[in-house]
């Protein structure tokens, strides 16, 4: 030959091409070729399918608390009243909220009462939390107020309280039944401290995404669970809404100046700061180990080549004997394990993305088959699987199986590139 050919030459692709097919002598070649291909795309679908499934868990689980919670809960610094007992009480709320509520990046400020009473209806009991707002604070909490999940009417929340579907089920509630309600916030008698009944009409049921909300959650109109609490004229917190809650330590200066000495702020993350952290561990440890199955389904392909290198033996020398250099070689059969990841590696991202697109009749069907059961909402906290596709999680598993198979490639390529022809040719 009279020159060099350029890189990735047709004849490079077309001999790299002949020897991908399968052949029925070359049975073993053709069988390595199909367990990496199907291992590569195997291992690329559910990497993406974790990363979805990562995406679309912390996206739900932080969209609900951030739906339903407080942003940023505002309380006094403890004192010691008259009875020797802390108070963190709030008097002045009205004018603590309408101060809050003028901090640029503020959406809302409510007063809150909470306090944890003993709900009864017919022979059925369970442990509630109460929450005492106002009509108008209420209807500002989006999850809660959201027409499609939500029976009952908010119009008439001043004649009655609100509950979670989850307590309704539990209970055998419906809208208009009644509720009782016993604190122990009653008179003090010499037996200690009295029980408060109170019988309440459920006038809205809500649904907030969350089972532990919906199971456990209750609001009341502020005046009347601070006659419940003993807190007329008070407030146990304020609950801040903003509009950025993901940039919330950013607000934190600003509120704290609203607030003034007397007052201590307790964010979304500092509530949820250890599941935030477990999450970002999961989703760390999950790439690894996921990046690591890509690895192996990578190394098939060695395997594959270094049978095909060996039974194209003779092949390598008389191309080199015909004058094909070295780096040819190597390109020839580079080209053959890099297609088998590429193709691998697409097919995975397309299975990847189905998936994640159509999770939901998926998980469905395998729930069907399983008899039910399959995901309990009272230990993940929401109701259903979910799944967020990100074009960054895409392509960090798109980088990470072609760099991991093409980098694998060239040591067997490089191996045959350098293979003597006369060795090669020594006994054909």
């Amino acid at each position: 030959m009279s020159g060099s050919p350029p890189p990735f030459s047709r004849f490079e692709w077309m001999i790299a091409w002949r020897y991908i097919r399968a052949r029925r002598a070359e049975g073993g070649v053709s069988t390595m070729t199909w367990i990496s291909l199907i291992g590569i795309t195997l291992a690329v679908f559910a990497l993406i399918a974790t990363l979805a499934v990562r995406s679309g868990f912390r996206s739900e689980f932080v969209g609900t608390i951030l739906g339903a919670n407080a942003h940023v809960s505002v309380y006094n610094i403890p004192v010691v009243d008259a009875s020797g007992a802390l108070d963190r009480t709030i008097s002045d709320y009205e004018a603590r909220a309408s101060q809050l509520a003028d901090v640029p990046g503020v959406i809302r400020a409510a007063p809150v009462v909470k306090g944890e009473v003993m709900a009864n209806h017919r022979q059925e009991s369970t442990f509630v939390q109460v929450f005492g707002m106002t009509a108008e604070d209420l209807r500002d909490i989006p999850r809660i107020v959201d027409p499609v999940t939500s029976r009952g009417d908010l119009d008439r929340y001043e004649d009655g309280i609100a509950i979670g579907n989850g307590i309704a089920a539990e209970l055998g509630l419906m809208v208009g039944d009644r509720i009782e309600l016993v604190s122990n916030t009653g008179p003090m008698t010499p037996m200690g401290r009295g029980l408060r009944r109170n019988f309440y009409e459920v006038v809205f049921i809500f649904s907030a995404g969350r089972y532990d909300i919906d199971r456990t959650r209750v609001y009341m109109p502020l005046e009347a669970a601070q006659s419940m609490f003993n807190r007329e004229g008070r407030v146990d917190e304020i609950e801040v809404m903003v509009e950025a809650p993901e940039e919330i330590d950013a607000l934190r200066p600003a509120l704290m100046e609203a607030l003034g000495p007397q007052g201590q702020i307790f964010t979304w993350r500092e509530a949820y700061s250890s599941f935030l952290r477990a999450l970002a561990v999961e989703d760390n440890v999950m790439f690894v180990i996921l990046s690591i199955l890509v690895l192996i389904a990578s190394m098939n392909i060695i395997s594959g080549l270094i049978m095909l290198v060996k039974n194209k033996g003779r092949d390598i020398g008389i191309l080199r004997t015909m004058g094909l250099t070295q780096g040819s070689v190597l390109r020839v059969f580079f080209l053959c394990g890099a297609s088998i990841g590429t193709i691998g590696t697409v097919c995975g991202v397309i299975l990847g993305c189905l998936f994640a697109i159509y999770i939901d009749p998926i998980f469905s069907a395998v729930n069907y088959l399983a008899g039910g059961g399959v995901w309990d909402p009272s230990i993940r906290g929401i109701y259903n699987l979910p799944a967020e596709l990100h074009l960054e999680d895409v392509l960090s598993a798109v980088a990470l199986s072609l760099g991991l198979s093409w980098t694998i490639t060239y040591f067997p390529a490089r191996r045959a590139a350098r293979m003597n022809p006369v060795e090669a040719l020594r006994y054909e």
